[in-house]
């Protein structure tokens, strides 16, 4: 590994999945910028080196000076909800959200690092036909960086989740970075992720826990390091009717399981989406976490849905990660991050550049 330091600042930084990634890659995360008070309290928990500014992106406009000397990478990726496929009504650019890479833009041209990584969901590639990543890449390219863009799989990189983002990397100095190489190891599957964790009921509200059993594989064992106990095993508390629903599905399958008399308070059930009331086969990786609680995403074993914890080792967070805020707050953070694996492989293949 170069011996070149290598400093960052991440914006629209959230629990800091990305930062934690380039920071196991070697980066020194100097700054981080987040609105949310919660996601940000969560962010300098878990980062105290790093100095959080919580406050709108658009309130950004003086590059601290005390950054230090070294390799500079900017990095983060602008809030996704307008480029999500699923979200047709603003999958379009009169979606005030979707221009808000506009403010990734203007703090690059403050700054000028040597590189830059900008992350989103890969709806950004078909929105109105590609056009629309095309500008945003010749954004980039107006401020003077050669990139990259691939769309990468979580679960190609160590990650128990299906979870496609895509990645774009920028270089001052016209270097091309080869984001096709895989991580050659197996897929890691729910339950190698899940197996070692409490067993947990409807509604569970006690914290911190110690672990039901020995880790019994090498992704439990690294995001479990030393530890005899974690945080973060709270379930949201679902009514009756859904647990009844729940009985009825089985891995791997979702919704359309469960009989349509358990279904009357839905006008058109036949219209759900295929994310909804799906449970996880516990021989593959998970499919994209997100809003799991909103989703009723449920825990391959038992009739509930998952835990902060559960969902956090599913998105490749150690045990050691800790989430603030209530409950709907930390399965917010948890779902909205960038899986620290995977952005870890990223900022690895721009060292490999150095």
């Amino acid at each position: 590994m170069t011996k070149k330091k290598i400093l960052g600042i991440d914006l629209f930084s959230g629990a800091g999945g990305m930062s934690l990634g380039a920071e196991w890659a070697g980066v020194s995360v100097k700054y981080a910028v987040e609105k949310n008070i919660y996601a940000s309290e969560t962010y300098q928990a878990n980062h105290p080196k790093t100095t959080v500014i919580t406050s709108d992106i658009r309130n950004f406009s003086v590059i601290p000076a005390n950054l230090g000397t070294g390799v500079t990478i900017l990095f983060g990726g602008a809030p996704c909800q307008g480029f999500s496929t699923s979200n047709r009504r603003t999958n379009n650019r009169k979606n005030p959200d979707n221009w808000l890479y506009k403010e990734f833009i203007r703090v690059l041209r403050l700054w000028q690092p040597d590189w830059v990584v900008f992350e989103n969901v890969t709806g950004i590639t078909e929105m109105e036909s590609g056009v629309f990543l095309k500008e945003i890449i010749n954004d980039f390219e107006s401020v003077g960086y050669t990139c990259s863009c691939k769309v990468l799989n979580a679960s190609d990189f160590g990650v128990p989740q299906k979870r496609c983002r895509l990645f774009l990397i920028g270089s001052k100095i016209g270097k091309v970075v080869d984001l096709n190489l895989y991580n050659p190891t197996q897929k890691v599957t729910v339950k190698d992720a899940l197996f070692d964790l409490p067993t947990l009921d409807n509604g569970a509200c006690i914290d911190v826990l110690p672990y039901a059993r020995e880790a019994d594989n090498d992704y439990s064992k690294i995001l479990r390091g030393s530890l005899s106990q974690s945080s973060g095993h709270l379930v949201s508390k679902n009514s009756e009717y859904v647990l009844q629903r729940y009985k009825h599905i089985k891995q791997g399958e979702n919704w359309t399981s469960i009989p349509g008399k358990l279904m009357k308070n839905y006008k058109d059930s036949s219209r759900c989406h295929t994310g909804i009331y799906h449970r996880l086969r516990d021989d593959d990786v998970s499919v994209v976490i997100g809003n799991y609680r909103k989703n009723m995403l449920i825990h391959p074993w038992t009739n509930r849905g998952l835990s902060v914890r559960e969902a956090a080792r599913l998105q490749s967070f150690p045990d050691s990660y800790t989430f603030r805020g209530s409950i709907g707050f930390q399965q917010q953070q948890v779902g909205n991050a960038v899986p620290p694996l995977l952005a870890k492989h990223v900022f690895n293949r721009i060292i490999e550049q150095l």
